[in-house]
């Protein structure tokens, strides 16, 4: 077995890490989020990894001057993504 086949708190060390982008970002909800963090403190390879991840993160956004988008753009965005999306399904 993988070590990113693991399971921790219901969670697979390889689901976590297609989760962490999103998990650093805060666009998980809620239940998603709660189930990460659980992983997070009974895994400690996903927890270095994961806070070296945010914390790269962190870091370059300072760096870069990356600013979040306000809530309206980001409406916009994910509509607009959506409907690309939606076109590409068809």
């Amino acid at each position: 077995m993988s070590d990113l086949d693991r399971v921790v708190a219901g969670l697979r060390c390889r689901e976590v890490l297609a989760l962490l982008a999103d998990y650093v970002d805060g666009e998980l909800d809620r239940s998603t989020a709660d189930r990460v963090n659980e992983h997070l403190r009974g895994c400690d390879a996903c927890e270095k990894f994961g806070g070296e991840y945010g914390d790269l993160v962190a870091r370059l956004r300072a760096e870069l001057g990356v600013a979040e988008p306000d809530a309206g753009a980001r409406a916009r965005l994910d509509a607009r993504m959506g409907h690309v999306w939606s076109e590409d399904a068809g």
